[in-house]
């Protein structure tokens, strides 16, 4: 298929983008600039420099397409802007051709829940709270096949913002990394390349349609992943810390999800499209893998 990719220089689409092309797909990466597009031209991949803000353009690369995959965000104020005028484009580009159109979503949007399925109630923090109502308005665009992918943390090849965040957690007068939280919360994770194998089932299968979720089904707890942090940083350990040093350190809206007590055994993945993760968890990664100093 010729695939139309955003964010591919990004930590998730870099692997989607790697994903898509070991299995045989040509990929056009819309990119930023000339310095992105040399990037992903070097990888094999054929670059389209344009603003995702630029409807005309970006319509008329998504209609030249086969499918279409979405995972750029910018994480910041803008982000719902940015889905918003990249969905304008998708539906005016795919309407009534029943072509594929990914879009990355994330666990956070469920809240607190320790068994989260799809049909698990929204319950969004405010950092996350505008996803839904973008995400919705696709899913009911008439005659185009739409998946969500909605992921819980990602990490490996010693990338990611969370893993980042945690190998330089502030430490303690004994040098320990401070834990987000007491650390008895726990993470649903997935390795980068295990999310990208999902997506490209899903782009491969004309059944997959709707919200997926999708993690390793491990559910660590906060202090098991600071730990192992704490070794991959060569700190001697990590300590509980507390709601409110977290909201200091990062602010309300980002530490209210990384607080979220979340599970998933992403049952659906596995039994409709035969997803099986495969990769070392983020525990594995920073004692043994790409984190390691």
């Amino acid at each position: 298929m010729h695939v139309a990719l955003t964010g591919g220089t990004g930590f998730v689409g870099s692997h989607v983008l790697t994903e898509l092309q070991e299995h045989g797909h040509e990929v056009t990466a819309l990119v930023r600039d000339e310095t992105q597009a040399d990037r992903v031209g070097a990888r094999g991949a054929k670059a389209a420099v344009v603003d995702l803000y630029d409807r005309p353009a970006v319509t008329s690369l998504f209609r030249n397409a086969d499918g279409v995959i979405h995972t750029a965000s910018p994480g910041d104020a803008t982000s719902a802007d940015l889905d918003t005028a990249v969905v304008d484009a998708v539906i005016e580009a795919l309407e009534g051709t029943g072509k594929a159109y990914l879009q990355i979503s994330g666990l956070w949007v469920f809240g607190d829940n320790p068994s989260i399925t799809e049909e698990s109630p929204f319950n969004a923090p405010a950092m996350v709270a505008w996803k839904e109502p973008i995400e919705r308005r696709v899913l009911g665009a008439k005659g185009i096949r739409v998946v969500v992918p909605v992921s819980g943390v990602a990490y490996g090849d010693g990338g990611g913002g969370i893993p980042g965040l945690l190998l330089g957690s502030p430490r303690d007068d004994a040098g320990n990394l401070v834990m987000l939280g007491t650390g008895q919360q726990h993470w649903s994770t997935v390795h980068a390349a295990d999310l990208a194998a999902f997506f490209r089932r899903a782009l491969e299968s004309d059944s997959a349609r709707g919200y997926y979720v999708i993690a390793n089904g491990l559910d660590s707890t906060v202090a098991e992943i600071t730990q192992a942090a704490a070794v991959a940083a060569g700190a001697p350990g990590a300590v509980p810390g507390s709601s409110d040093e977290a909201r200091a350190r990062l602010g309300d809206y980002f530490a209210e999800v990384l607080l979220l007590d979340q599970g998933t055994k992403a049952a659906k993945a596995r039994s409709e499209l035969d997803w099986t993760p495969s990769h070392p968890s983020l525990v594995d990664e920073f004692l043994h893998g790409s984190y390691r100093h």
